[in-house]
């Protein structure tokens, strides 16, 4: 894991590729509670019958959002940023979805830090964001995630 505990560290890593979070199971109860919390109840998702003789995948399916909502908690496992009065998800872009993580597929975050800008004391972060499904060459998702942090 990489310590960062201000602008200049976080500046010397620009450009870089910075780790691998740890591999993360996807599996059906946190695909139920996600369609749950979504109301998202796509049959892909939540019914295993439907989506092994229906399906395209054979399997029920992890929704694009549960995938992304696990940026945060995967980027931690990468960075500590320290520090911090406060951290703000401030946007994503040119995210693509380039595969299907079924259920029971591990998932890990590969992160790069693209760009570090200090706008006045806020700092702005653009981390290239890639999950990876272990055993599979193309990812599951590839696009940019921004952070602002506010430090002390």
């Amino acid at each position: 894991m990489i310590i960062i505990n201000n602008f200049i560290e976080y500046k010397a890593l620009e450009g870089q590729m910075v780790g691998f979070s740890d591999w993360h199971k996807i599996n059906q109860d946190q695909i139920n509670r996600f369609a749950a919390a979504t109301f998202d109840d796509q049959w892909i998702h939540i019914d295993k019958e439907r989506a092994e003789s229906e399906g395209p995948f054979k399997s029920t399916i992890a929704h694009g959002y549960l995938l992304l909502s696990l940026i945060p908690y995967l980027w931690k496992q990468i960075a500590e940023v320290r520090n911090v009065k406060m951290e703000i998800n401030y946007g994503i872009e040119n995210f693509k979805f380039g595969q299907a993580v079924t259920v029971d597929n591990d998932v890990r975050l590969q992160a790069t830090v693209k760009s570090v800008t200090n706008l006045r004391g806020t700092v702005k972060v653009e981390v290239e964001a890639k999950l990876l499904i272990r055993n599979q060459v193309r990812p599951a998702y590839r696009g940019d995630v921004i952070f602002l942090y506010h430090f002390l």
